[in-house]
C-alpha cells in the first residue's frame, strides 16, 4: 500500500478551456477561479494553442486533463506521451494532472475513446503498475477520473467504486469524481449511485466534474452537450456532503454556448455548495467565489 499525500488545497470554482472562449479570458477578468486544458491539445512545439495559452495561464490557475494516457492498458503508459506531458507540465505550472481510469487503444494503436475495465485483480495489477510508471515520470500524484460507461464484463470480481478504493490504496493516486459520470452509468447498469459516491475513499476527492448528458430514456449518453441535469445538481450537493469542499468545474465539449452562461452554470454550483456544506465550509466557499 502506498500513502497519499495530502490533497491539493481547493482552487474554488472553474471551467474546462475552449477555443471559443480564449478571448473572453484574454480580454476581461472573469467570474471563473481557474481552468482546465486538454493536455493532449499542447502537447505542440508551439503555435497559437501555447501562445493564447501563455496568455491565459498568467492570469488564471490551470490543472491538466488528458484523453490519451490509457493507464489500463496492458501494454503500459507509452513512455513518449508521458514526457510530453512532463514537458507541459514545466511549461504551465498546473496544479495537479488528471486523466481517465480506462483503456484507449491496443499495441499503441490509439481508439480515440474511453474504454472501461473489467474489475478484476488482474486488470487491478495493470492499472497499478501503470499509475506508478506515470507517477513516477511526471513526479506527482495522478489524479484519475471515473468514466461513463455502457456495457459492463462478466469477469468483473468487484464494483467499480471498490476498484476505484483499491487503485488509491496502492497507488496513492487522487481522485477526479465525475458525478455525470456516476449518474450515467447507475441508470445504465442499475446500481445506486450513492453506493458509489459512499464506497469510494473521499479524502482522496481532488476535483468534481458536472456535465450533461443525452437522456434516451432505457439508456444515457455521456455527452457534454447540454446543461447539467437536475438529477446530476442534486448528486453533486450529496457527493459534496461526504468529500467536502474540493475544486469543482463544468466542461462542455459540444453545443458551447456563450461564456457568460457557463459562468452562469458555475453560479449554480456555488449556491448549491453553500448550502451542501457545514458552516465553516460554506464560508470558505463564499469567500472563493
Amino acid at each position: 500500500m502506498t500513502h497519499a499525500q495530502p490533497r491539493a488545497s481547493n482552487p474554488g470554482f472553474g471551467l474546462g478551456l475552449r477555443t471559443q472562449h480564449y478571448a473572453d479570458f484574454l480580454d476581461a477578468p472573469q467570474r471563473v477561479d481557474w481552468l482546465e486544458i486538454l493536455s493532449d491539445n499542447y502537447l505542440v512545439p508551439g503555435g497559437k494553442p501555447l501562445l493564447m495559452l501563455d496568455g491565459i495561464r498568467a492570469n488564471y490557475p490551470v490543472v491538466m486533463h488528458g484523453v490519451a494516457l490509457s493507464i489500463g492498458a496492458a501494454d503500459g503508459p507509452d513512455r513518449a506521451y508521458l514526457a510530453a506531458l512532463a514537458a507541459l507540465a514545466r511549461r504551465v505550472e498546473p496544479l495537479w494532472i488528471s486523466d481517465h481510469l480506462c483503456w484507449t487503444g491496443v499495441h499503441r494503436r490509439v481508439l480515440h475513446d474511453l474504454y472501461p475495465l473489467p474489475y478484476t485483480e488482474a486488470a487491478l495489477d495493470v492499472v497499478v503498475r501503470n499509475v506508478q510508471i506515470a507517477q513516477e515520470v511526471l513526479q506527482r500524484p495522478l489524479v484519475l477520473e471515473n468514466v461513463s460507461s455502457y456495457v459492463s464484463f462478466r469477469a468483473s470480481e468487484m464494483t467499480e467504486w471498490e476498484f476505484i478504493r483499491e487503485v488509491c490504496q496502492r497507488t496513492g493516486c487522487r481522485l477526479l469524481l465525475d458525478v455525470n459520470n456516476i449518474y450515467v452509468s447507475s441508470v445504465n447498469h442499475g446500481f445506486d449511485p450513492r453506493a458509489f459516491l459512499h464506497g469510494i475513499p473521499a479524502d482522496r476527492v481532488q476535483q468534481i466534474h458536472l456535465a450533461g448528458h443525452t437522456d434516451h430514456g432505457d439508456h444515457i449518453i455521456d455527452t457534454h452537450d447540454h446543461p447539467v441535469a437536475e438529477p446530476v445538481w442534486a448528486l453533486y450537493a450529496e457527493a459534496l456532503a461526504l468529500v467536502g469542499p474540493v475544486a469543482t468545474m463544468i466542461e462542455r465539449d459540444d453545443h458551447i454556448p456563450p461564456l457568460a452562461e457557463l459562468v452562469a452554470e458555475l453560479d449554480h454550483a456555488r449556491s448549491i455548495a453553500a448550502k451542501a456544506m457545514p458552516t465553516p465550509q460554506r464560508e470558505r466557499a463564499g469567500s472563493l467565489a
